[in-house]
């Protein structure tokens, strides 16, 4: 998707997503450049913390003070703040630093980071302030001279405040587009196909959409614009002093892209609006040197001249990097909404999820599936069940057997997005719906279900539970467990934890390492061996693929149920 920015001897990556910097000037220099930024590793080492940079030095040149040896920058733009993360060459984390968009830049007036316009749908971000999430930024007509010829001597965003032809630009928010959408699969002769050749259906938030709706009710701001950007590929730009291109990864989250080809589907373009293809620019693989830093920087920071830009991708792409996933590996963060990132050899696109290219090997692909039934359904479960103890859930959980008798249970109190779903759904051995569980079945059959669902439809997207195969666990869940050790038996994968407070603005940072030597065919997982590994919690129970293979088969065939029931069932407890 598109978010990312990363940087080695200056690269950049994700929502913004991946730069380097060689030897690299005072990380504040950096920091107080164009935007801001913020960001950590998982278990870093001990660091260096420098102390925030005053108000009033934000902005301009400050005498460099830390290292003159080799060190890699990763941002990352997102909703509501930019981060900024410096490591060394031995990986550790010696600056990190933000700037929160509402509070550290109050002129822009936004609430959250955005505009939440008077339809409700319409959700847009200043372009002068930013980077965001799916956001897309539209260049008029000479902008590229301007960027070019920045004067060091201005701040950067008074140089370019001229070069948009739209101040305020569409993000991942936005959800206004949903006529564009149905165009736009209607075009390409349904959603199965749309999704068969860009990775995904059609989505409000993707970049193709906002595109064609910008044309549709603006054409003369479409004509003036020369370019269009992904806040990705915008934050390169800045930095690169010309036209960044969109990389694979993140231009796999447009609707437009042929995930297949790694070139633009020209059926897509044309759907959306005319003259397309040129205002994209060709997009380029994810670990792709895009050049020196642009001398506004040299000049006005301080930056080496030899400073490279790698190029910049999406948050997700970059988190990618940033939980060091290898083939066959599975992530899953445990939150709010439950979403799992997937490395894909063969995938198979479905209505439900999406396939990106993958960051770090353009030959394969990553994976995306997320369930907005995650921690809140959890806790509504455990306070009906173990009197709002987690403590008491565990003993309900370890007090009952797996596989829960044949038991299955289905929970959406919120409308799901895999499967478009609502409701409580029980079923007893037999198949046959019931109205309630005992209490300790009820959690069993909740987290049971909760896993089954994410093997179910991480299959259907071609995933293959591998030999070597881990599962990455993130979020307030993965502290729990008897939670693990279901999610492990389902997947008769063992469970490893990592922190990923910032693993998206951490995985640019090792993107931008891993740019500078991608075209000798070094790995990512060989560029970032020195990093500290996840921490092994459990493994899976002896006999658990036999005993879950055919509960597996079970809850995919109920589940086609509960999607054809779910209007009539909503609700039923």
């Amino acid at each position: 998707m598109n978010h990312h920015a990363s940087a080695p001897e200056l690269c950049p990556a994700p929502p913004c997503e991946g730069w380097s910097a060689r030897p690299a000037p005072c990380p504040r220099a950096l920091i107080s450049s164009v935007l801001p930024g913020e960001a950590g590793p998982a278990e870093p080492p001990p660091s260096r913390s420098l102390p925030r940079l005053p108000a009033e030095d934000r902005g301009r040149a400050v005498p460099c003070r830390a290292m003159a040896a080799p060190c890699y920058l990763g941002w990352d733009f997102s909703t509501q703040q930019l981060k900024v993360i410096a490591i060394d060459e031995q990986l550790r984390v010696i600056y990190e630093d933000n700037v929160h968009f509402d509070k550290d830049l109050p002129e822009f007036k936004t609430q959250g980071g955005v505009y939440i316009h008077s339809d409700r749908l319409t959700v847009t971000s200043p372009v002068l302030m930013w980077v965001k999430q799916h956001g897309s930024v539209y260049w008029k007509k000479g902008s590229i001279q301007i960027l070019k010829d920045a004067s060091s001597e201005l701040p950067l965003h008074q140089s370019v405040k001229g070069c948009f032809s739209v101040r305020n630009s569409p993000i991942w928010m936005d959800s206004s587009t949903a006529s564009q959408c149905r165009a736009l699969e209607k075009a390409l002769g349904g959603a199965q196909h749309l999704a068969r050749v860009t990775g995904s259906r059609a989505y409000e938030r993707f970049t193709g959409n906002q595109i064609a709706k910008i044309y549709s009710q603006n054409p003369e701001v479409y004509k003036q614009t020369e370019r269009i950007s992904l806040v990705s590929s915008f934050a390169a730009s800045l930095f690169l002093g010309a036209y960044a291109p969109i990389d694979y990864s993140d231009g796999s989250g447009m609707n437009l892209l042929q995930i297949w080809e790694k070139a633009w589907s020209k059926p897509c373009l044309d759907a959306c609006a005319p003259g397309l293809e040129e205002r994209l620019g060709c997009p380029v693989p994810s670990h792709s040197v895009l050049g020196p830093i642009s001398p506004y920087y040299s000049q006005r920071y301080g930056f080496n001249p030899d400073c490279k830009i790698v190029a910049f991708t999406g948050d997700n792409p970059a988190s990618l990097a940033g939980m060091r996933l290898q083939e066959g590996d599975i992530a899953i963060s445990l939150g709010t909404s439950d979403t799992l990132f997937l490395w894909i050899q063969e995938p198979t696109p479905a209505l439900e999820g999406h396939i990106l290219c993958n960051p770090v090997d353009s030959q394969t692909y990553m994976a995306l599936l997320c369930f907005k039934n995650g921690s809140l359904m959890r806790e509504r479960i455990r306070d009906e069940c173990a009197s709002g103890s987690w403590d008491e859930f565990s003993k309900a959980l370890s007090s009952t057997v797996a596989g829960n008798s044949g038991n299955l249970g289905f929970y959406f109190d919120v409308m799901e997005i895999t499967p478009e779903a609502v409701g409580i759904h029980r079923f007893n051995r037999d198949n046959q719906k019931v109205s309630r569980f005992p209490k300790e079945v009820e959690i069993r059959a909740l987290i049971e279900g909760q896993f089954m669902a994410k093997r179910i439809h991480a299959e259907k997207l071609g995933y293959k539970v591998l030999p070597r195969t881990r599962i990455l666990a993130t979020g307030g869940a993965s502290h729990n467990k008897k939670i693990l050790q279901v999610l492990s038996d389902v997947f008769n994968a063992p469970v490893f934890t990592i922190d990923t407070a910032n693993s998206a603005c951490l995985g640019s940072a090792y993107r931008a390492i891993h740019g500078l030597v991608a075209e000798r065919n070094v790995s990512l997982a060989d560029v970032v061996k020195l990093a500290p590994e996840p921490r092994l919690a459990v493994t899976p129970t002896p006999g658990a693929e036999e005993l879950y293979r055919p509960l597996l088969k079970r809850y995919a065939e109920l589940e086609q149920k509960v999607i054809y029931n779910s209007a009539s069932s909503c609700l039923v407890k």
